[in-house]
């Protein structure tokens, strides 16, 4: 989720609050005419008329809009067509925090839920969601790899189970301290990072932060479906989303702060009325989804706080990291979706020729969540670096 995600939300919410406001408004109306005088009986009787008539029929549009309202998302399964499973023929995603739980307390008044899985001698990876995500989103790497690698997941600040910092900061810079605090949980053993979107750009943060780490606590990276900089200047229709950040998107960002509350409400009628699910289809999959990855990934946005996601994007758009791409030495796998609108596929390519010796894959086809689109290809690609980046790495320095 990227800070010009802010338009759609808000967009969808607002019609969200229409079809529930306008069915309540016309029911209302059809109420108020079905009560006639009775002169017999010498008062207002309730009198409907059921049939072919303009009563019914408004009454048949109130109850549309509403049902509409809140049990779209089943109508819009049947619309969207989707019922069967993705190409990978994985089972549905599932719930998932079965690990190893660590409580990271940071000075920022933050509290970092972090969680382990696999062996502990085992080769490992730090997992670093994207925004509005949690580490929920990681479910079936941890199915398919923690027989032989130890995964560290962790919900970034005010997502997931993390609480957000006193001082309401998500600046990359800050996340970057915290992903160097949950790296920490790896001991004397080099780590590999992987990051997903807001993962990656606070990957590359993490690099120019700290560029002792890399070789030594840091063996490689594998960067996915992210940018370079400002997210803004790498999605689909850049330049025009560029013109309108300090005129429209900004401002929306500091409304969705100020009315949290209700921006959660049409989070969840967007929700239940499939609104959401139609968003994330054309923003997040490419086509090959079942209905149950599609539905795990809209229900992450239920999971979030309206203020903090905002929060987050603000702090997205003070990124740069295209400095930093130069200073990378260690190996890096760069993961691309050959349709991605949110990071399209120029800005994996401009990190490929910026990290001397990087490797660039595209899973295809995929969007922005293509490693839930293509889970056991993403979970190959994946095995396979940390494979041959550790071989590549001296004993002495593996065994720490």
């Amino acid at each position: 989720m990227i800070p010009t995600f802010i338009i759609t939300l808000w967009l969808w919410g607002l019609l969200s609050l229409g079809f529930l406001a306008g069915g309540v408004y016309v029911i209302y109306e059809w109420y108020q005419h079905v009560w006639r005088y009775d002169e017999t009986l010498d008062r207002v009787v309730f009198d409907p008329h059921f049939g072919l008539n303009t009563l019914t029929a408004l009454l048949i549009a109130g109850l549309i809009l509403l049902v509409w309202a809140f049990a779209g998302r089943i109508l819009m399964r049947l619309f969207l067509g989707i019922g069967q499973r993705s190409n990978d023929r994985m089972d549905p995603p599932r719930e998932n925090r079965s690990g190893v739980v660590h409580r990271l307390a940071r000075p920022n008044g933050s509290t970092l839920q972090v969680e382990e899985y696999g062996p502990k001698t085992a080769p490992t990876l730090i997992l670093t969601h994207g925004w509005g995500l949690n580490s929920n989103e990681w479910n079936y790497l941890k199915e398919q790899l923690t027989d032989h690698y130890r995964l560290i997941v962790w919900d970034l600040p005010g997502l997931g189970l993390s609480t957000q910092p006193a001082d309401r900061n998500f600046s990359l810079e800050t996340l970057a301290l915290d992903l160097e605090r949950v790296l920490g949980l790896a001991g004397d053993r080099p780590a590999i990072l992987l990051g997903h979107s807001i993962g990656g750009m606070i990957t590359l943060t993490f690099c120019r932060l700290f560029p002792k780490a890399l070789g030594t606590r840091v063996a490689g990276l594998i960067l996915v479906h992210t940018t370079y900089t400002n997210p803004v200047r790498t999605t689909t229709g850049a330049r025009f989303f560029t013109a309108i950040e300090r005129l429209l998107i900004v401002p929306m960002l500091y409304l969705t702060i100020w009315l949290s509350p209700l921006v959660r409400v049409m989070f969840w009628l967007s929700y239940l009325n499939g609104s959401a699910h139609l968003s994330s289809k054309y923003q997040a999959f490419a086509g090959t989804e079942s209905w149950e990855q599609l539905d795990f990934a809209t229900a992450f946005q239920l999971q979030s706080s309206p203020a903090v996601l905002a929060r987050g994007m603000l702090g997205m758009l003070a990124y740069d990291a295209t400095d930093t791409l130069a200073t990378i030495q260690i190996p890096t796998l760069v993961i691309a979706g050959d349709r991605d609108p949110v990071c399209r596929p120029e800005a994996s390519e401009r990190i490929h020729q910026g990290v001397k010796g990087s490797d660039l894959v595209s899973l295809s086809p995929a969007k922005h969540l293509g490693l839930i689109e293509q889970p056991v290809r993403f979970a190959k690609l994946v095995s396979e670096f940390t494979r041959t980046c550790f071989k590549a790495m001296p004993s002495s320095q593996l065994k720490g």
